[in-house]
């Protein structure tokens, strides 16, 4: 990563010249003295005029950074959404496959009579979660790709550094694994596989 450039100084120390003051005795050199005057003023606006060039390179410099860090915001957005889905997703498969464990076990025991209603509302629940895991992980890929695209975009047309790698999303990666625990559930509930134990 290259060092940051110094930041340009917001005003410049050198002081507009003052006016001259002519005297009786000096009429015959006026026009010369205000020449010189005015050549001393060109100069003072040229300096300024570099100065505000400088703070305008300056300002396009940070520009860029805060346009370049704007992406990494807008990629941790996409992750919590994702955080979200998993969470919404890991609450409807655990609950479903919970609820369909217990009514089992009661079943198993004689306490209940034996009734298919539980069965398939635990597996709804698995699939609810199922598919929220799809729509969430289909939704964050097509987002980050695009994301990607646009990074790529900026860096060739130089509106960003691009310096700091673009990582892989571990949410991504954890929606991907519970998805495939989902998976199970619902194979446990319909073929009565006991992968869980």
């Amino acid at each position: 990563m290259t060092e940051p450039k110094p930041r340009v100084p917001r005003s410049v120390s050198d002081p507009v010249p003052d006016i001259p003051q002519i005297g009786a005795d000096q009429k015959s050199e006026a026009s010369t003295i205000y020449s010189h005057y005015r050549s001393g003023l060109s100069q003072h606006r040229t300096r300024m005029s570099d100065h505000r060039t400088d703070l305008s390179e300056d300002r396009s410099e940070m520009s860029m950074r805060r346009t370049g860090m704007s992406i990494h915001r807008t990629r941790m957005a996409a992750d919590r959404t994702m955080m979200s889905e998993i969470r919404t997703a890991l609450s409807l498969i655990g609950f479903g496959f919970t609820l369909y464990e217990a009514f089992r076990r009661l079943d198993d025991g004689g306490v209940l009579a034996s009734s298919t209603s539980p069965r398939n509302f635990g597996l709804i629940l698995v699939l609810l979660g199922i598919a929220i895991l799809l729509g969430g992980i289909w939704r964050h890929v097509q987002f980050a790709l695009q994301l990607r695209h646009t990074r790529k975009a900026m860096i060739a047309e130089g509106l960003i550094h691009g310096e700091s790698p673009y990582p892989v999303s571990v949410s991504l990666v954890v929606a991907v694994a519970l998805m495939l625990v989902g998976v199970a559930a619902a194979a446990n509930i319909v073929l009565g596989i006991h992968l869980f134990g």
